[in-house]
């Protein structure tokens, strides 16, 4: 059976788009508020630099497990639900967390999202592996 990881490489560079798009940010805001390391005490930027570091936490082993997946053969229907979700959690935290360092709608969904992404992947891999 060849394994052309046909699925995992949208999602991932989807999710490498939005990274760049989380970077620019933070860089933004680095330069309007002149902080070279840091949040300087400014909440933006100190959501920003949270935001940025929580997709980076997440998000690698989440693809890896996907990618995983995906060489295991699971449907294509499957692969994209869990990377659909995933990047919608990202999008969705990254909204939401921007927005407010309270908790949100966005933020609470987002991580949800993730989550469970993280989760279902993990679990499938098991039970398709013992």
């Amino acid at each position: 059976m060849p394994h052309t990881f046909a699925i995992t490489p949208i999602y991932g560079g989807l999710l490498g788009l939005l990274l760049v798009a989380l970077t620019f940010a933070v860089i933004r805001l680095r330069g309007r508020y002149k902080v070279g390391i840091g949040d300087g005490g400014h909440p933006a930027l100190a959501r920003a630099c949270r935001v940025h570091a929580n997709f980076i936490e997440y998000v690698p082993l989440a693809l890896i497990l996907l990618a995983m997946l995906e060489y295991r053969g699971i449907p294509a229907w499957a692969l994209h639900g869990l990377g659909g979700g995933l990047l919608l959690g990202r999008l969705l935290h990254a909204w939401g967390l921007m927005g407010s360092e309270r908790t949100s709608f966005g933020r609470a969904v987002g991580i949800v999202l993730t989550i469970l992404c993280l989760l279902i992947t993990s679990l499938w891999l098991l039970v398709i592996s013992i």
